[in-house]
């Protein structure tokens, strides 16, 4: 039996990586701000926005900068620096002296940290996506859509690039959990004899197969065989049953670790040539070309009318087909099929931009366990709940979701960083 882990954001911010959109998107902010001083005319403009000045004394942007700025770049003593947001917001509120125009891709973007607190940019792209390519004559507005979530990729990646940290350190509760031996109580009612199964393949190994297996993990396989020789013993002399194994009956045989990330956190969790592996299924920050970002909800009612459309601009980012252009989506449907497996979540939320490979993952008849690893927010609360919901909304059968889902009184948060509590 196998261990799937998925990667998500969370995961890079429990590693104190500011990789949120609501992080990225001040960071454009902040980039649109620096840039006003390069602007020698009335309009600073880019596929997203428009920002113009109507001041009959003052047109020029870099003057804008140099004078109505600095009060906010260069703050009196005991003021705070103002961000690049804070400026963006003055510029929006000061309306006989800017005009500002956003592409209605950024202005969802922007309404709905104002109103959030945070962002999904994915699914806000795909509700304006099937709002333009379903009206009529909408080829324009969905070429134009497209081409502004391009250029948030680029910026994305270039942002990404900026904060990537070559050497994150390794959380060992992190490491803890990924590399734990499974426990009964997690596994579904209906697949426990995929259990059964792991152990009496495990109770099978020979000697060297046990010293190769166990450095996997890193041990020394031949110092620990007196104790799987012991348990062995027990068994056959009825000391003990299969059923109450030894940890070491109970190690994943392979773990893969599904990053839905463009960084390389999770390759701190790998030792150099380990046999585990790391899928970067969305693509990598050192290959531009293949960061797949987008949407993937092939469930969703109107994905069908999208496809009849049969304009091959409402499918230029769908993350379903985006897949075809590497080998990511393959690897992972081997490893699926090979043996049964186990999900364990680690910052992931389940949404619905990727509802479609998740459906694939959670309804699979391999899958005999998905353990969520939630947040605990300041005010105590947590997100075990929203994760669970966004599960379901991946299942076509309920009763498989209950049986499969791990209970919370059996999951844990994701560790954080020290320097993040």
């Amino acid at each position: 039996m196998n261990r799937l882990v998925f990667i998500g954001n969370g995961f890079d911010l429990a590693h104190g990586l500011s990789t949120s959109y609501k992080d990225f998107i001040n960071w454009y902010w902040e980039q649109r701000v620096t840039g006003f001083i390069y602007e020698h005319s009335c309009v600073s403009k880019d596929i997203l926005c428009t920002f113009e000045s109507i001041d009959k004394e003052r047109t020029h942007w870099h003057i804008h900068y140099l004078y109505d700025f600095k009060r906010y770049l260069q703050p009196l003593p005991g003021e705070e620096k103002a961000t690049g947001k804070d400026i963006i917001d003055a510029i929006i509120e000061a309306k006989g002296v800017y005009k500002v125009t956003f592409s209605p891709l950024l202005e969802r973007i922007y309404k709905n940290i104002e109103t959030k607190g945070w962002v999904d940019i994915e699914n806000d792209y795909y509700e304006l996506l099937k709002e333009f390519a379903l009206e009529e004559d909408s080829e324009e507005k969905t070429k134009e859509l497209n081409a502004q979530l391009h250029f948030l990729q680029e910026k994305l990646v270039e942002y990404l690039n900026e904060i990537n940290a070559q050497d994150v350190i390794m959380n060992p509760n992190i490491r803890r959990i990924i590399y734990t031996p499974f426990e009964r109580k997690d596994i579904s009612i209906e697949r426990q004899i995929a259990l059964d199964e792991h152990i009496d393949y495990s109770y099978e190994l020979d000697d060297e197969d046990w010293e190769v297996r166990l450095g996997f993990y890193g041990m020394d396989g031949a110092s620990h065989l007196s104790s799987i020789h012991a348990f062995k013993d027990d068994v056959e002399v009825g000391g003990k049953s299969k059923q109450f194994p030894d940890i070491y009956f109970l190690l994943p045989k392979q773990i893969m670790l599904l990053n839905f990330n463009y960084t390389n956190t999770a390759k701190a969790y790998l030792k150099d040539n380990s046999p585990f592996t790391i899928n970067q299924i969305h693509g990598r920050l050192d290959e531009p070309a293949s960061v797949i970002f987008g949407y993937g909800d092939e469930m969703d009612e109107k994905y069908k009318e999208l496809l009849n459309k049969n304009d091959n601009e409402c499918l230029t980012n769908i993350k379903s087909i985006k897949y075809l252009e590497a080998d990511n989506y393959r690897k992972m449907l081997s490893f699926i099929e090979a043996e049964p497996f186990q999900v364990f979540i680690m910052g992931h939320s389940c949404g619905n931009s990727d509802r479609t490979l998740l459906n694939t993952l959670f309804e699979h008849p391999n899958c005999v366990s998905i353990k969520p690893y939630y947040y605990v927010k300041d005010d105590g609360s947590d997100t075990y709940l929203d994760i669970v919901q966004n599960i379901s909304r991946n299942f076509t059968d309920m009763k498989k979701m209950r049986d499969r889902v791990v209970n919370k009184i059996y999951c844990e948060p994701l560790p954080q960083n020290e320097s993040e509590n």
